[in-house]
């Protein structure tokens, strides 16, 4: 039995098996939600057949040092921004295994700003040709757990786009 909701179980479910009937294998890169993507993903059972590694860079000397975000972009745009998730979906496929990639940096509060309120998160999927796809979400100042669980959902959704497109 999962300890995940039904509903993330499910997707991540789906993604290990739509990715295993692909021959496609997933790498992550979480900053917000601290390894819960892969952590979902590796709830299901099989999930070895498709899950390479993830990456926890929750600091942004972590996004340098493991990813290869620029400190430019660090610089410039800060960590939650479009050009930073894009970087960390690039890098994550450069530092594994993976066909696939997903990619989320974000304020899962309390906090953030005007400029970038909490609830603001930015996700990217890639493959080896580069992003195939980023999302900009604004789920409100709804609470650390439920920004995070909104974020899961949404990243495993486009995981499943990204594997459909394969």
């Amino acid at each position: 039995m999962s300890i995940l909701p039904e509903k993330i179980y499910e997707l991540a479910a789906q993604v290990i098996e739509q990715a295993k009937a692909k021959g496609i294998s997933i790498a992550t890169a979480e900053s917000c939600t601290g390894g819960l993507i892969g952590g979902a993903l590796t709830d299901v059972s099989g999930s070895s057949a498709v899950v390479d590694r993830g990456f926890i860079t929750y600091t942004n000397k972590a996004k340098m040092q493991v990813l290869g975000v620029s400190a430019e972009t660090l610089r410039e745009v800060g960590a939650v921004a479009e050009k930073t998730a894009r970087e960390m979906a690039i890098g994550a496929i450069r530092k594994s295994a993976s066909e696939l990639s997903v990619a989320v940096t974000g304020i899962a509060g309390p906090g953030g700003s005007d400029y970038k309120p909490g609830g603001r998160v930015h996700l990217a999927t890639a493959n080896l040709n580069g992003v195939l796809e980023h999302r900009k979400m604004d789920y409100g100042d709804i609470g650390r757990d439920k920004v995070r669980i909104a974020t899961i959902i949404t990243a495993l959704e486009m995981l499943l786009n990204a594997i459909d497109g394969a």
